[in-house]
């Protein structure tokens, strides 16, 4: 219980909340960058133009980030990191390995519904990135593998983990492709029906 004699600090607060604004700041900015970036590509887009999606103007966009292949790295770099860290707290949380393995399709599943974006820019400027940050990519990537090899080990132990990897694999693409694409007379199906479609296929791609 907190005492009635104690006050809050104005300063505390008042930093507090310009972290709050500095963070929501950048992130606008990601994900302007993300929508632009998906729709013209990396080399089409200027800085300038990151700022104005995000309400800010140009220079302010070096308070967040140093320049333009920044912003691209963050975007790949802080995605890879949010799968992982996801994913492993979605294995954590569950102790059969089939209920982990509909956990982590359900959880990559909503990745890339709220994510399309950002996967279309993986899929089309990752070697845009410079080699270190290219290099943190794969190296997130390859973990976030991984966690699903040693999933679907645990589920299919007669299994070599080579096929495993190559299913998983199989999986993303089929997973990240479908929720931009796909299409029912020229028009996107409710979500609630993409997330049915690509649960039940990932699920049989992965353990048939």
């Amino acid at each position: 219980m907190h005492s009635p004699n104690v006050r809050r600090c104005p300063l505390t607060e008042t930093l507090t909340e310009r972290g709050r604004a500095k963070a929501d700041r950048r992130a606008a900015l990601l994900t302007a960058a993300a929508r632009l970036f998906a729709e013209r590509g990396y080399p089409g887009v200027t800085l300038e133009e990151l700022g104005q999606a995000a309400g800010v103007s140009g220079p302010a966009v070096y308070r967040h980030f140093p320049g333009k292949a920044a912003v691209l790295a963050a975007i790949l770099v802080d995605a890879s990191q949010g799968l992982l860290d996801g994913g492993r707290r979605t294995v954590e949380e569950v102790v059969a390995p089939d209920e982990a393995l509909r956990a982590l399709i359900r959880f990559h599943v909503d990745f890339a519904l709220a994510n399309a974006d950002v996967i279309r820019v993986q899929d089309r400027d990752l070697d845009s990135l410079g080699d270190a940050d290219a290099h943190e990519v794969r190296r997130l990537q390859r973990s976030y593998v991984e966690l699903w090899v040693g999933v679907l080990a645990r589920l299919r132990p007669d299994r070599a983990e080579s096929e495993l990897r190559i299913r998983a694999h199989a999986a993303f693409g089929l997973i990240n492709s479908t929720p931009h694409s796909a299409r029912i007379h020229g028009r996107r199906p409710a979500d609630r029906v993409v997330r049915s479609i690509l649960e039940d296929m990932a699920w049989s791609s992965l353990t048939s």
